[in-house]
């Protein structure tokens, strides 16, 4: 299968007192997502942390990944928990299907010919 799948899992700010338990949390998703790459359900992970800029998003963790097992560990009950706790520490949590490689064509595709149908 193509691996032009991806999870955007993005944050916000971490609000005053709970950056320990944000560490906690942090810590534990990335053995969550080491796990995950040694068993071959995902390709990789990246943590990306953004400069403070006056936004809501703080910085975010990029997985890769085939769309089928990316949705599997989407609905697990480990990710449900790990998604769960995250909220209670951070603000503007999200978790977004994300798409890159060919798979951008094959959506630029679809959206120019919604534009032109819709124009």
């Amino acid at each position: 299968m193509a691996k032009n799948a991806a999870l955007f899992v993005g944050w916000g700010k971490i609000p005053s007192g709970k950056a320990k338990k944000a560490l906690k949390v942090f810590n534990e998703a990335n053995e969550f997502w080491k796990r995950m790459q040694q068993k071959g359900e995902i390709d990789s992970f990246e943590n990306i942390f953004l400069e403070v800029h006056g936004g809501e998003l703080g910085g975010f963790n990029l997985v890769r990944g085939d769309r089928e097992k990316l949705n599997r560990i989407r609905m697990s009950v480990e990710f449900e928990r790990l998604i769960s706790r995250s909220s209670l520490i951070v603000n503007d949590l999200g978790v977004v299907d994300a798409y890159f490689g060919e798979e951008i064509q094959r959506r630029l595709g679809d959206w120019v010919k919604d534009v032109e149908e819709l124009d």
